[in-house]
């Protein structure tokens, strides 16, 4: 025991370690554990020697420099060790005391606590060496220990009692006192979180709740190897605890999941012994024990250790606590979270100067350098950005939401929702100038939304500004000061605003640079090549102006010099700005006035000097620089302020020579400053605080406000108060007499005689009152007092001279008051007040009423109040002026009712003619129709119905009063106006509607306007149209314009004769492109052919030079038989198409029979085979023998073979059997006996002279009787290939169309055989057979499903839209467009309208929508029911077209009776103020607050869905043109009843909360206009019962059983309301169709009454408050509504919590305890309720808590 160790205790920055040894000396060991220093301690006296004392403890002060040392001889020394190793140790305070000193702590931030053996506890202060007792006990104080905040202690005696005392509660509503008895002496001892831990000496350890009560117990009483627990600590994040014991050191681990602790492995260490003292290391990574023997022993805490980015080593000591350390500089920063949560991950960001620590609850920002620590509650995963670009503050980005952290604060600064996280666009000031009466300036500026600029006051937690630009902006900053504002837009725009006026004033039109300069409230700016500077921004039209080459790269303020760095090129360039200016405005910010008069003084005079002077003295008034604001006054030329202010100055320097230590705040120099700036009742107050009655009497008698020093005579009983009178009551008189001017004074006449009532004469003050001209105040006087009233003399000289004063209508009342209803009823008339004359008149003057009220109307009309006058002529019966006043009040409804009641007489026409023009006007055309008829103008009312375009009307009304033909006339005449006019289309109405088409017609013809012409003619003489269309393109073509005369040529279907009238003006490309693109096949041909024909031309070369169609030409030519044309065209140019004309015209002479001419040509052609078939054929045998002996011996067996098919068909078989075997063609004649059905005869020929092929004939004549059809369809193809082979295309067409589905399935055979005709019809046949023949071919094809090989046939022959529509047909789009696209443009759309139509019957959404038509997708969509398709694809396109599929949905929700799903569906999308759904809304809030079992928890989610709904809308009515409307005041009252149903589920989470729940729904009773009143009133009357307020229970049950009845009858009559008067619970309310409650709900309430009604117990009454009316109503005694409490619902009658929104507030108690109990519970759904409160009326009123 010798070697003891008495106490340790680590520095708060940790870098010593003391040490107190058993022989009382002190050593100080540094961070690596070795001994640096030591001292000696001392006894209180040195008459005692050192060891008649010992330490109990030691402790380190706050600045880790001083070291407190507590000793058994009465004292307590505190030692100034110094900052560095080897300082001299100096005793700087001692505190002697009683008794021994057995305890002591030092709390950081705190002074010194101590507890003695006495049982006393005190508080040591070290600045003044004083100590003071905090409380006492009658046990002796064994140990002390903190709490982590150091803001409260335990104290532990020897008796077993543990007391807790608060410096400050923070908040946790925990009190000071005991907290409870220890089994034993508690000298281990800590408080650790929300736990006390207390041993002793019975070896058991104990953790104690805030309230006292023995959370967890450890007892090691049976553990032999235990013994007593001596000393204990717990780590700084209050997580773990250690005991020390004997040869062992016991762990306790807080468990925050089940909020218990946990027993750690304990330590052993044999021969240690007990355990005497422990010390734990501030930032957590050491922990001291020191023993019985003498040992010291340290141990590492860290449970985890890691190297960051080979500079930062990180150290984990506890769950919630980091130790970082610099690694180069040995900087050390402790991460640690005050709400006890787990540290999950830490990284070092900002060029290595911030970390950033996140925990399970919260986030922690730490600035490295200057150690600050910040910890908010934090709900981000980890994708949050970080901006580290202010020195004292961090901005943090996470789900649009704008977050900034103050370094060293415990609390999220701000939050603002922004889309645009830049630094460029964000602008934060946290106190970075010092201002003058400014303690904090926090302000931040963000972008709202890409053009709006928003200011937001981080202190107050409100917009102070907001700038709504009109193009993007693109950069912005605050100054210094947060009272300015630069911007900049996309147009490279600068702007300043200036926060505290909301002004916007533009400064250059173009900028490229700009910025403030630091530490000032100067700009410097960029434009072009200009350097742009406003020293005084105030005066933003006061510019520098400077050269400037190059760009500005910065600005640099250093050692009192100013610079603008310009980069040139590859140079900087410094450009010095004036450092006096700049001086000015720095001087003023620090509020160094003296500064800054010296510097303008040295100015020479101008306007900008003259604003800063200006400022300056503002200034310095305001700041109380007297001498600073005079000569600012004298500067300005301002003499009388000036002057003054002289005097005040010479005041204070009075003041100040008499030893007044402020002469500036004195009384007298605060009094005449208030004075200067007019503010008398300051100046008063002031005079008044100081009991300078006198001089506050002087002040007011001085400026002659007599009234107001006679006022504060008598408010302070001067007893000069009669001499100030008489002297008042002199100078009154005298003023008058001298100014004749009374009126001017009657506010001290007024004085004067409320003085005399004061004393009680009141005659007297009704004589001054007459006197001084105030004859009414007189009148109000004698009407207040009774024995004044029955004076009828003085009540007739009041009258009389209030009828002086004019004042008729009082007057009045006093002569009608006294009986004089003569001279009454003459003031009222010249009072105009018919009001009382008129109820005078009815009981003594009855036959004047009628008189009176046409006065009054009369009256009312000269005054412009017409709507009030009708009423009065018609209770005149003065009708006519009824009805002038109704129309001049525009009352046009009310005329009309008027005028119908007065019947037909002939001088209320004019009446009806202004009426009808009125309702013309409003478009009301049936109430104007009938005017219009009253007054006989029928033709006016026809007109207007023709102005309207109403023909039918005019019409109907025209047969109904006119002649057919003045209706025509009048028509005719109209119509013929309207055309002069050039009104057409109306003229074609009127025309049309007299039947007179031929006229609008010929108006068309003859104004040109074809198009409108032949819409007529289509519309009503279709007959003609083609006639028409060609008699307009023949006037069109005369007048030159051919382009619309051919439209009209091609629209009457006469191409050719717009080929022919660009043929007869020889312009030939127009005649060619007509003639290819409308004209059959040869048009083209033939325009080229006429073209070479045309006079003029040289042959051929024109038509091919300018069409290149001269074989065309040739070709056209030989079809009109012009061969010799032909030839001449193909002499020179064509010599190869020679032949071919010589052909072409041998055909042509064998056609006409000219045998022997064609004979030749056919040589000339080369073609003598020709010639010969032309003589077979003409069965000229020899000269078809002739020919082919002379030029084609080949042909021989050929004429042969001619002359023997003669023969056989001619049946002389013998003949040409002859024939052919001469021709030797043995095959031909087996083939005509064999097709003449001769088959022996064909077997005989065959054997004879084709033996080899006699088996085959014998096969085919054998397979022919089997396969006859077979052999007809390839008989059908081989007949037509043989056709096709000779030419005869005609017939071979007709072979193929032939084949049908009737002969053949083969459907590749058809299409083969049905394209083969349409292919030789194109080619070979004429345009209007190979038409026909194509649509028959295209037909069959469709028929077979062969759609596309259709359009590629229509296709043959430019048929582009039954092209076009095959390719439909076949679903072949892109051919189909193809087509279109080359051929037909304007099909395009056709195409995409098919397309659609196709997308839309398939169900194709994405298809369609992805083609534009995204309506039609959606309405697909929302057909079929597929509503998160549909609602998705809208949401991507349009706003409105979005809500529009939400309504239709919510209603589809709605009728399937969940409206729940519809609900949540607005809350989602939102709720828009669109009219269209007020409906829904209503419809939503009416079924949810309907719904049964909603009174309860769980029932929150779906009520806060409602009210955030509501709220949406509420908001949206404000942004829309319904604002203020009846809509938007019903939507705001049904916000209101969701809010408080929501919170009502909310508190009834919490049952510290059940009587505010009970408030709100006794609150809900007024709103039963709008939610199911039986359902409230049950409701409401069980809560109350729940909770005890029996009284109300039985009213509001009692009613609920009333309800109950009549809804079952549907009768409210017999409803008794009586327990309800005077409050604001309505009368009158709905009844619901049917109960909401359940049966059983109602026999339980009915037996509660019945059984509380035969007991007798209670009284059918509500309770009252001080007003004398029931508590919960929001209706006064006096009908002056309070405003109702935001949390329970009931008025507010005292001043409350304000919110921002100034119509928004709340009981202070029911306030406090909402927050309490949802800082206590951690109730989420009162979380949300507050965090809504935030939303609605603005930030909570006091320190909020943050529920993330």
């Amino acid at each position: 025991g010798s070697a003891r160790i008495a106490c340790l205790a680590f520095s708060p920055n940790g870098k010593k370690l003391a040490i107190c040894t058993s022989e009382r000396v002190i050593q100080l060991y540094d961070d690596s554990g070795e001994r640096k220093d030591k001292f000696a301690t001392k006894p209180s006296d040195s008459k005692y020697s050192k060891n008649s004392y010992h330490v109990t403890a030691i402790a380190f002060g706050p600045d880790s420099a001083k070291l407190a040392v507590a000793q058994t001889d009465n004292i307590i020394y505190v030692y100034k060790i110094g900052e560095n190793w080897g300082d001299k140790k100096v005793i700087c305070n001692k505190f002697p005391q009683q008794s021994a000193v057995t305890a002591m702590i030092w709390p950081p931030e705190q002074q010194i606590i101590f507890g003695l053996a006495e049982g006393k506890v005190r508080l040591a202060n070290t600045r003044n060496n004083k100590s003071s007792t905090l409380y006492s006990s009658e046990s002796l104080v064994v140990s002390l220990a903190s709490n982590l905040s150091g803001k409260g202690f335990v104290s532990g005696h020897a008796d077993g009692q543990i007391v807790r005392y608060f410096f400050e509660d923070e908040g946790t509503g925990e009190t000071s006192g005991k907290l409870c008895v220890h089994p034993s002496a508690p000298y281990a001892l800590c408080w650790a979180g929300a736990t006390v831990v207390a041993a002793g000496s019975d070896k058991r350890i104990y953790a104690y709740t805030r309230e006292g009560r023995p959370l967890q117990q450890f007892d090691y009483s049976r553990d032999d190897n235990e013994k007593e627990f001596t000393v204990a600590c717990c780590s700084p994040s209050g997580q773990t605890v250690v005991v020390g014991s004997f040869n062992r050191i016991r762990l306790l681990n807080w468990s925050p999941s089940k909020g218990t602790w946990e027993e750690g492995a304990a330590t052993e260490i044999d021969n240690l012994y007990t355990v005497t003292a422990l010390a734990w290391r501030r930032d957590g990574s050491r922990i001291a024990s020191g023993s019985l023997c003498g040992a010291v022993d340290v141990f590492d805490c860290s449970t985890r250790r890691a190297v960051y980015k080979d500079k930062f080593d990180v150290k984990y000591v506890g769950p919630s606590q980091v130790l970082v350390t610099e690694m180069k500089t040995g900087r050390k920063i402790v991460i640690k979270s005050h709400y006890g949560c787990e540290v999950n991950d830490l990284k070092v960001m900002g060029n290595d100067k911030y970390l950033i620590a996140y925990t399970t609850e919260t986030l922690i920002i730490a600035d490295i350098k200057n150690e600050r620590v910040s910890e908010v509650p934090w709900t981000g995963v980890g994708n949050e950005k970080f901006l580290f670009d202010y020195e004292n503050v961090c901005v943090i980005f996470h789900d649009s939401t704008l977050s900034m952290i103050e370094y060293g604060q415990h609390q999220v600064l701000g939050s603002v929702r922004t889309e645009n996280f830049n630094p460029h666009l964000i602008s934060v000031r946290i106190n970075e100038r010092k201002q003058l009466n400014v303690s904090s300036n926090r302000k931040l500026a963000y972008l709202m939304d890409l053009k709006t600029v928003c200011i937001f006051d981080l202190d107050r937690q409100c917009t102070i500004g907001q700038v709504d630009h009109d193009v993007k902006v693109h950069w912005l900053e605050l100054n210094e000061t947060s009272r300015k504002l630069l911007f900049r837009d996309k147009k490279l725009r600068l702007f300043l605003y200036d926060v505290d006026s909301s002004e916007r004033i533009a400064l250059l039109n173009y900028c490229s640079y700009v910025q403030w300069v630091p530490g000032s409230d100067v700009v410097v700016a960029q434009s072009r090549d200009t350097l742009c500077i406003w020293y005084n921004v105030d005066s933003p039209d006061r510019i520098t102006s400077l050269p400037l080459k190059g760009d500005i790269i910065g600005v640099e303020r250093l050692d009192g010099k100013t610079n603008v760095i310009v980069r040139d090129g590859a140079a900087s360039v410094n450009y010095m700005l004036d450092e006096d200016l700049i001086e000015f405005g720095t001087s003023m910010d620090d509020g160094d006035f003296g500064r800054a008069a010296a510097f303008l003084e040295s100015q020479e005079q101008s306007p900008e000097v003259e604003t800063m002077w200006k400022t300056l003295a503002d200034a310095a008034l305001r700041a109380g620089s007297v001498t600073v604001a005079e000569r600012s006054y004298a500067a300005l030329g301002d003499v009388c302020k000036a002057r003054y202010l002289r005097q005040v100055d010479e005041l204070v320097q009075r003041l100040a020579a008499e030893g007044e230590p402020d002469p500036l705040l004195h009384y007298q120099v605060q009094a005449k400053l208030a004075l200067l700036d007019r503010d008398f009742k300051r100046a008063e107050q002031i005079y008044l605080e100081q009991n300078a009655v006198d001089e506050a009497i002087e002040m007011y008698k001085s400026m002659q406000r007599w009234e107001l020093a006679l006022e504060v005579a008598m408010v302070k009983n001067h007893p000069e108060l009669e001499q100030l009178k008489k002297g008042y009551l002199d100078w009154l008189s005298r003023t008058i007499r001298k100014r004749r001017l009374y009126w001017k004074y009657v506010p001290h006449h007024t004085t004067v005689g409320e003085m005399k009532e004061r004393e009680g004469d009141y005659q007297g003050a009704i004589a001054f009152y007459l006197k001084s001209g105030l004859p009414g105040r007189a009148a109000q006087l004698a009407l207040s007092r009774d024995e004044l009233r029955s004076n009828n003399d003085l009540m007739s000289r009041i009258a009389t001279a209030l009828e002086r004063a004019e004042l008729f209508e009082k007057a009045g009342e006093l002569f009608e008051r006294i009986g004089n209803n003569t001279e009454a009823m003459k003031c009222y008339r010249r009072a105009k007040a018919f009001l009382r004359a008129v109820d005078l008149a009815r009981h003594a003057y009855p036959s004047e009423v009628v008189r009176l009220e046409e006065e009054w109307g009369n009256y009312l009309a000269m005054q412009k109040q017409m709507d009030a006058a009708v009423q009065h002529f018609i209770e005149a019966g003065v009708y006519t002026k009824a009805v002038d006043a109704a129309i001049g009040s525009r009352q046009w409804l009310k005329a009309v009712e008027i005028l119908r009641n007065m019947g037909d007489a002939p001088n209320l026409k004019p009446y009806y003619e202004k009426l009808a023009i009125h309702f013309a006007s409003t478009m009301e055309l049936d109430i104007a129709e009938q005017m219009y008829v009253q007054a006989g103008n029928v033709k006016q009312a026809i007109a207007m119905y023709t102005d309207a375009g109403r023909l039918e009307d005019a019409h109907r009304l025209a047969n109904s009063h006119m002649d057919r033909h003045e209706f025509s006339q009048m028509y005719t005449k109209q119509a013929d106006e309207a055309e002069a006019a050039g009104r057409y289309k109306e003229a074609e109405k009127l025309f049309l509607t007299i039947g007179q088409v031929d006229r609008a017609i010929r108006m068309y013809r003859n104004a040109r306007m074809h198009h409108d012409t032949m819409r007529l003619v289509r519309q009503h003489d279709p007959a003609n149209l083609a006639q028409t269309q060609a008699a307009v393109a023949a006037q069109l073509a005369e007048e030159g314009n051919h382009r619309q005369a051919e439209q009209f040529f091609l629209e009457a279907g006469d191409w050719k004769a717009a080929v022919k009238m660009y043929r007869q003006l020889d312009m030939w490309e127009d005649a060619y492109r007509v003639a290819k693109n409308h004209g059959e096949g040869p048009a083209a041909k033939q325009v080229a052919y006429y073209l070479g024909q045309a006079p003029g031309r040289r042959v051929g070369s024109m038509v091919d030079a300018e069409f290149g169609l001269l074989e065309s030409a040739i070709d056209t030519a030989i079809e009109n038989s012009a061969f010799d044309f032909a030839f001449e065209l193909s002499k020179n140019l064509m010599q190869h198409k020679t032949p071919e004309i010589h052909l072409k015209y041998a055909m042509f002479l064998e056609d006409e029979g000219k045998f022997a001419e064609a004979e030749e040509h056919f040589i000339k052609a080369n073609k003598p085979k020709e010639a010969v078939l032309m003589h077979v054929h003409a069965r000229n045998w020899d000269a078809a023998r002739r020919v082919a002996e002379k030029h084609d011996k080949g042909s021989i067996p050929d004429i042969l073979a001619g002359q023997a098919r003669l023969a056989f068909e001619e049946k002389e078989f013998q003949k040409a059997e002859a024939l052919l075997l001469r021709a030797e063609r043995p095959e031909l004649a087996v083939k005509f006996y064999k097709e003449a059905g001769m088959k022996t005869d064909a077997l005989r020929v065959c054997k004879e002279y084709l033996p080899h092929k006699l088996a085959q004939l014998s096969e085919e004549l054998e397979y022919e009787a089997t396969t006859q059809k077979a052999d007809g369809i390839q008989n059908l193809i081989r007949e037509a290939k043989q056709y096709e082979t000779s030419g005869n295309h005609l017939k071979a067409v007709e072979m193929y169309l032939k084949l049908t589905t009737d002969v053949t399935n083969d459907e590749s055979m058809l299409a083969g055989a049905w394209r083969k005709a349409a292919d030789l019809a194109v080619k070979f046949l004429s345009a209007d057979k190979h038409e026909k023949v194509v649509d028959i071919v295209a037909n069959r094809l469709k028929s077979i499903g062969r759609h596309a090989d259709a359009a590629e046939v229509y296709l043959r022959v430019e048929m582009v839209q039954e092209c076009v529509d095959a390719y439909i047909s076949a679903e072949d789009w892109s051919n189909a467009r193809r087509v279109a696209k080359q051929l037909e443009p304007r099909l395009n759309s056709y195409i995409e309208t098919k397309y659609k139509e196709s997308l839309t019957s398939a169900g194709n959404a994405q298809e369609l929508a992805a083609t534009g038509d995204v309506g039609s997708a959606v309405d697909m969509l929302a057909a079929k029911g597929q509503w998160e398709k549909c609602l998705a694809m809208a949401e991507k396109q349009d706003y409105k077209l979005l809500h529009k599929y939400v309504a239709m949905y919510a209603t589809n929700l709605i009728k399937e009776g969940n409206t729940e799903a519809a609900l949540t569906l607005y809350v989602k999308h939102g709720a828009p103020a669109f009219q269209q759904n007020y409906n829904i809304y209503r419809k939503i809030f009416k079924d949810v607050i309907s719904m049964r079992d909603m009174c309860k928890p769980g029932a929150y989610p779906i009520w806060a869905d409602l009210r955030d709904f509501l709220l949406n809308l509420v908001q949206n009515l404000e942004k829309s043109s319904d604002r203020g409307s009846q809509d938007h005041e019903l939507f705001d009252q049904l916000l209101t009843i969701a809010h408080y149903c929501a919170i009502r589920s909310a508190m009834l989470s919490d049952d510290s909360l059940k009587p505010q729940a009970t408030k709100v729904a006794i609150s809900l009773l007024r709103y039963t206009e709008y939610m199911p009143a039986d359902k409230a009133f049950y409701e409401a009357g069980m809560m109350c019962k729940s909770i005890g307020w029996d009284n109300m229970a039985f009213v509001f049950l009692n009613h609920y059983l009333d309800l109950i009845e009549a809804i079952e009858d549907q009768d409210d009559s017999s409803l008794n309301h009586s327990d309800f008067e005077g409050t604001d619970i309505p009368a009158e309310v709905p009844l619901p169709a049917s109960p909401h409650t359940n049966s059983t709900e109602y026999e339980e309430v009915k037996a509660w009454i019945l059984e509380v009604s035969m007991n007798q117990r209670m009284e059918q009454t509500l309770p009252k408050d001080n007003r004398g009316i029931f508590e919960a109503s929001l209706i006064g005694g006096q009908m002056s509504p309070y405003p109702p409490c935001l949390i329970t619902g009931y008025p507010v009658l005292e001043t409350g919590v304000q919110f921002k929104r100034a119509d928004k507030t709340a009981n202070k108690d029911d306030y406090n305890k909402m927050l309490t109990a949802t800082k206590m519970s951690h109730s989420v759904d009162c979380q949300d309720v507050l965090k809504f409160i935030t939303t609605w009326c603005g930030n909570l009123p006091m320190p909020t808590y943050s529920f993330k």
